[in-house]
């Protein structure tokens, strides 16, 4: 694998987190967590769609790696809900 087809796969993946933490309405962190999300969201959704006996939506093939795109919008939105259920509430706004 290049340079050039890992950024590609990188960019993939970043945009895939950031859809996905748009549709769940939780954000933490910046790009590299958005990257981070895009390849959990991905595995988890790869898991799901053959856990689940249904194919596996717009794969992206590069370099012989597949990347399922609907799959991993799809579990990275579910992997940030969850991150989101789990994780402390700021603090309340103090009254004035």
């Amino acid at each position: 694998m290049t340079i050039l087809e890992l950024g590609l796969l990188l960019l993939i993946a970043a945009i895939c987190g950031g859809v996905g933490q748009s549709l769940a309405g939780y954000s933490r962190g910046g790009c590299l967590a958005s990257v981070a999300l895009g390849f959990i969201g991905a595995l988890l959704g790869s898991w799901l769609s053959q856990a689940s006996g249904m194919p596996e939506l717009f794969v992206v093939t590069i370099d012989s790696v597949k990347f399922p795109l609907i799959w991993s919008i799809i579990g990275a939105t579910l992997f940030v809900a969850l991150v989101a259920l789990v994780a402390r509430p700021s603090s309340p706004p103090r009254g004035r």
